[in-house]
């Protein structure tokens, strides 16, 4: 019986105190504090789970996704022209074309009258022509025109210009040196047959020149190794000096 009295007492104080505690000196609630910094980032979370797999399409080597294929689009603007490439190789010549149809002559054309200039003549004398000299001749085989050669001198001097063929053949039983000279060329041009057989040899020589009106061109006789027994010689001997005009 008496602790349930003191019991009823503190309990009946309790209330007493919490019914009056109004003022300053009562206990309260405390005010919210300031907020903190931001803290510093965590550490990576674990990798995620595989999701599941899409449907796929197997093409070859590896698995790709089958799209729907789409409509297509309209062509775009011409590009700007590209650069000149190189050129390629050369390509096989063509066939040969049909002839052409035969040309109309219109008006009547005039030829001018073609020249003519032929000469040959023959030396029968059976003396050595002199060293040094021009060699002359005794007749003449075609001279178209008597001017142009001169027997005695035989020197053929040009009236038709143009380009001309001489050429010479000699026979004799002993070496013999014999050239062709013109005031148009810078030395003359010479053959020689060197025989020691005491046989007909023949000895020839030729060269075609471009010849102007009034320049001239002869045959002469030189020394290269004959002996003193060949100019002395007086057997039979042929020399024959040609020319003519080729165009």
């Amino acid at each position: 019986m008496g602790g349930s009295y003191w019991l009823l007492l503190l309990v009946g104080g309790i209330l007493l105190l919490s019914i009056n505690c109004g003022d300053a000196s009562c206990p309260q609630d405390g005010r919210p504090g300031v907020n903190g910094g931001p803290g510093r980032d965590g550490l990576p979370g674990p990798k995620g789970e595989k999701g599941e797999p899409v449907l796929e399409q197997y093409t070859g080597s590896r698995l790709t996704l089958k799209g729907i294929s789409g409509p297509r689009g309209a062509q775009g603007p011409m590009g700007p022209k590209g650069y000149s490439g190189q050129l390629g190789p050369r390509g096989e010549p063509g066939s040969t074309g049909k002839p052409g149809p035969d040309g109309v002559q219109i008006g009547q054309v005039k030829k001018a009258p073609q020249k003519k200039s032929a000469f040959s003549v023959i030396r029968t004398n059976n003396r050595y022509p002199q060293v040094g000299q021009n060699v002359a001749f005794e007749s003449a085989v075609v001279l178209t025109n008597p001017s142009e050669f001169n027997l005695q001198t035989g020197v053929f001097t040009c009236s038709a210009p143009g380009i001309y063929y001489f050429t010479f053949n000699s026979v004799a039983k002993v070496s013999m040196c014999l050239a062709i000279n013109s005031n148009t060329l810078n030395a003359r041009l010479g053959f020689c047959d060197h025989n020691n057989r005491n046989l007909d040899q023949v000895l020839s020589g030729g060269v075609v020149l471009q010849l102007e009106a009034g320049q001239q061109v002869w045959l002469e006789s030189f020394r290269e190794i004959q002996q003193s027994s060949d100019f002395n010689d007086r057997r039979d001997k042929q020399v024959i000096f040609n020319g003519f005009l080729l165009f």
